[in-house]
């Protein structure tokens, strides 16, 4: 493993975003076609320093290795400097498994968000990248900070690309503009993170008058003794993390956000953006406030169920195809919730799983749909239909993906959802049977979303005739994938295959960071349970 020493990696993941996002806005006026080049390459040398950090972390064979219930937290790599002393703030990145494989995923979804935007973007090509590439560089903060001001910070300054991206590139549909789906997103992410920056504030304030000491470091407010105030510190993140992921109710602005975003910003926000909220539930709630987490674990966990079937069933009903991608994120989100609150180690594994394949599998939808309304103007399934015959490559691979996402054996869904539903049965019996149920809605939109494009009647024909007609173009007949959409999808699908036939590296390397996670969760109870309890919790984990 890397020796815990300062290492300029981790600013160099964060740094790397940046710098590439600023050199596209200031070469946009000498030629329009280098931002993008400049953002690929980018983003491609992010995804490379995390594939060094991860074959540098030797995590081979780790699921093997157990770790002590008083384990420091298993960091494999640090960075630490000063920023505003006086007030005990300092730039501090750490990385494990857990943030290592979603800053990996996060540099993945980079290259493939600039690839899908590279024929779709033709106007502001360099504000675009600049928007996109900080976003990203946003979200690769919030997976490295430990510095809860630090977090704060990168929580909230990734909001800002994000809401351009929707407003000056989205797309209008009836009744609503990209105007106020960026409107919606930002007031919606911007209260809860406020409300999440008094938590942040209080346990500080709690620390402080216990230690003598101001400090937002992590690893310092581990283990405070919160008495009281534990259950509403613990509500004020939770709040500020359940809007995000979004969680039942907090979920209005997801649909609208999506259908109105770009390609590239539908891939932002449905493949990494929304993971940042799991990702804070596990590494700050479940360890900072494990009692209030255990108690509040039921309510959490109704709340993802509802999510599961109130997701399946507005994606049933939809015929707008990226607001029924959309809407499965929801569902989905559920079978997280339900993972992080069982908190069995099991379970949390399972969840690394479900994150990076659903990350991939709708990132892809997206990308697909984007493809989609490039050749036809439309996202409407109503109007498609026959498309099976009328391309070689788009079909096979959508239903693909379509069957990935209902969680199809051999792909990385598959695998993250049983472990996730095995993971959780001991603790939470009946809702992992209700969870279980709502598969059969994830069958039902998949299949719907596949018959009504791909087969019954052939409209595609008539429909693309009738869009380059209305946008005066001569009619042309309908080109299938190119070579450069063909690869990145392909390379997506590779990745899910892996997932679902070979996860091993991956729960290699989220073992410890889970196994940590486990037991600040866990054996949080012994000290309220007598001891002959104590058996009974070790089994559960």
């Amino acid at each position: 493993m890397i020796e815990l020493q300062q290492t300029w990696m981790l600013p160099a993941l964060i740094a790397i975003p940046f710098i590439a996002g600023l050199l596209c806005w200031l070469v946009e006026r000498f030629n329009k076609r280098l931002p993008r080049w400049i953002a690929l390459i980018g983003m491609m040398l992010t995804f490379a320093l995390s594939l060094v950090l991860w074959q540098q972390g030797d995590f081979s064979g780790m699921s093997k290795q157990v770790i002590a219930p008083d384990a420091a937290v298993p960091w494999v790599a640090e960075f630490s400097v000063p920023w505003i002393p006086s007030f005990g703030i300092s730039f501090h990145l750490a990385l494990d498994g857990l943030s290592l494989m979603m800053v990996a995923l996060t540099g993945l979804l980079g290259v493939a968000a600039v690839a899908c935007s590279w024929n779709e973007i033709q106007r502001r090509v360099g504000f675009f990248h600049l928007n996109l590439l900080w976003s990203l560089g946003g979200v690769i903060g919030v997976f490295l900070a430990i510095d809860l001001f630090l977090f704060f910070f990168f929580w909230e300054m990734m909001l800002v690309p994000i809401y351009f991206l929707i407003a000056i590139w989205g797309h209008d549909v009836v009744g609503k503009t990209k105007e106020y789906a960026a409107t919606k997103f930002f007031i919606y992410t911007q209260a809860s993170g406020l409300i999440m920056l008094i938590g942040i504030l209080v346990l500080v304030i709690i620390s402080y008058a216990q230690k003598g000491v101001v400090s937002f470091n992590y690893n310092d407010l581990l283990g405070t003794s919160l008495g009281g105030w534990e259950y509403p510190i613990m509500l004020c993140f939770f709040i500020g993390f359940a809007v995000k992921l979004p969680i039942i109710p907090f979920h209005g602005w997801l649909p609208d956000a999506h259908a109105q975003a770009p390609t590239a910003g539908s891939v932002d926000l449905a493949g990494v953006l929304i993971k940042t909220a799991a990702y804070g539930l596990i590494r700050f709630v479940l360890p900072l406030f494990p009692a209030a987490s255990q108690e509040f674990a039921p309510i959490a966990i109704t709340l993802g169920t509802i999510g599961i079937f109130y997701g399946a069933w507005l994606a049933f009903m939809q015929t707008d195809m990226k607001r029924l991608l959309a809407y499965t994120s929801i569902s989905h989100m559920g079978f997280v919730v339900l993972a992080i609150y069982a908190g069995t180690l099991l379970s949390l594994q399972g969840l690394m799983i479900q994150m990076l394949a659903h990350g991939l599998s709708s990132a892809a939808l997206f990308i697909m749909a984007g493809q989609l309304y490039e050749r036809l103007h439309t996202r409407d399934l109503t109007l498609m239909g026959g498309m099976w015959g009328q391309f070689r490559y788009y079909a096979p691979i959508l239903m693909f993906f379509c069957a990935a996402l209902l969680g199809i054996p051999g792909t990385g869904n598959f695998i993250g959802e049983f472990m996730i539903l095995f993971g959780s049965f001991a603790q939470y019996p009946v809702f992992v049977i209700f969870a279980t149920f709502s598969l059969v809605l994830a069958g039902l939109y998949s299949l719907i979303l596949i018959h009504r494009a791909l087969f019954g009647e052939n409209n595609i024909a008539a429909l693309a005739e009738r869009e380059t007609k209305s946008h005066g173009l001569p009619t042309r007949k309908l080109k299938d994938l190119g070579k450069r959409e063909l690869s990145l999808l392909l390379m997506l699908a590779a990745g899910l295959v892996w997932l679902g036939l070979y996860p091993q590296p991956f729960l290699d390397t989220s073992s410890h960071a889970m196994q940590w996670i486990n037991n600040a969760y866990i054996y949080s109870q012994v000290t309220q349970v007598d001891a002959s309890q104590l058996l009974d919790v070790m089994e559960a984990r």
